[in-house]
């Protein structure tokens, strides 16, 4: 894929430029939204703008992806482009805007490197970019495709059925198309982008996974709150939605997409989660409950408090639902007297896990990390350890394989 005059020359200024992607995107994104803020409204989250965290999640791709092209010149890195594929998918993304971020990127980096960036590292590291770019256009072309979406017309109208409250901080709301359609096609572990007018008349988008089942005839999301935490300012659609949206208002949703997806496999299965981390697993239990699964399935929660595990009853009702299941939650700051519930943070040295099981892991990065850590000391390989992060990923290109 990647030339071999092209791959010398991006081999030598890896470190240069990898060193420099954190000021080079800084200045890219602070660039394309002074000339072009019109990309502000619905398609880039504020928030994650104002975390820095999209600008760590781009310039980790870039990097993960040049690392790749050098370690392997013929192959392309499929879970990093299909990871960022079907976030690009559920948010819209055009092929003209590969245009778009090609020439705020490259003036980017021609103001922070300088001198450093002749003619022949420019060339080189536009064939990484384009390379990237044309796998990453042709992935969401099949995704759209396959979607029945046309990508200049991704969204949808929802009418809100039923809001249910599940802990002071969580809210769920069950809906259906307002147009009376058919439901788009899901599968089990896969997210809608809900896109939110917000009181500034900006629009701003957030990915929620589904939490019910792919088969049924309504579709649920459970949203979580996010407060303001030292410097960092509150979740914008969580609280708007958690404020404004009742019984029989609209909401504009994304057909749903998602790599982290549930397969059809026989094999022992771990969904292991903290927080509203529980939303994929709930949906893919109902999943497995309503198809009638004998899958052995073993699910493993975290939470601060039993008054803060958001569908825990609904977990609870679709594991009775299995043949054999082994249900167990652990709750950091208060315990509780069910069975299989434990006061602490997640432990799985006492469980006796199935090395050949299909783990599906959803929550915080720390959390994911630790967790992760216990499952490989458990046997379980890392292949078979799959993940879902809420926002922009930056565990992907630096988790080890």
């Amino acid at each position: 894929m990647l030339s071999p005059e092209s791959a010398v020359v991006v081999r030598a200024t890896l470190p240069a430029v990898g060193g420099a992607l954190d000021e080079i995107t800084a200045r890219f994104y602070g660039t394309m939204f002074a000339e072009q803020p019109e990309l502000l409204d619905g398609m880039f989250n504020r928030g994650n703008q104002a975390s820095g965290e999209q600008r760590r999640a781009l310039a980790g791709s870039i990097a993960g992806f040049a690392q790749a092209l050098l370690a392997d010149p013929d192959a392309r890195p499929d879970a990093l482009l299909a990871r960022i594929a079907h976030k690009h998918a559920a948010l819209g993304v055009t092929e003209d805007q590969y245009t778009i971020v090609h020439k705020y990127l490259f003036r980017a980096i021609a103001e922070v490197l300088g001198e450093a960036v002749t003619p022949e590292v420019a060339a080189a590291w536009d064939e990484v970019y384009w390379l990237m770019a044309g796998a990453l256009i042709a992935r969401e072309a099949r995704l759209y495709q396959d979607a029945q979406v046309d990508p200049r017309k991704p969204w949808r109208q929802w009418t809100v059925v039923e809001r249910r409250e599940e802990t002071p901080d969580a809210v769920s709301f069950l809906l259906r198309p307002a147009d009376d359609g058919p439901l788009p096609q899901a599968r089990a572990g896969q997210y809608v982008s809900v896109r939110v007018l917000m009181p500034d008349g900006i629009h701003q988008t957030r990915q929620y996974s589904l939490s019910n089942g792919p088969g049924d005839s309504l579709r649920r999301i459970t949203v979580k709150r996010v407060a303001s935490v030292g410097d960092a300012p509150e979740g914008e659609v969580s609280n708007q939605l958690h404020r404004a949206v009742r019984v029989g208002d609209e909401l504009t949703l994304s057909a749903p997409f998602g790599d982290v997806v549930l397969d059809d496999s026989d094999t022992p299965l771990l969904l292991v989660s903290a927080g509203i981390g529980c939303t994929p697993m709930v949906g893919m239990l109902e999943h497995l409950a309503s198809t009638g699964s004998s899958r052995p399935v073993w699910v493993l929660h975290a939470d601060r408090t039993p008054a803060d595990h958001a569908l825990r009853a609904d977990v609870r009702r679709l594991a009775d639902q299995l043949p054999d299941p082994m249900v167990e939650f652990w709750y950091e700051q208060e315990g509780s007297e069910e069975a299989g519930s434990h006061t602490g943070l997640m432990d799985l040295d006492a469980l006796d896990l199935p090395a050949d099981a299909d783990v599906y892991l959803c929550g915080s990065l720390p959390f994911m990390r630790a967790v992760r850590t216990q499952l490989l000391q458990a046997g379980i390989p890392a292949r078979s350890i799959r993940y879902e992060v809420f926002g922009p990923d930056l565990w992907l290109v630096h988790a080890e394989r």
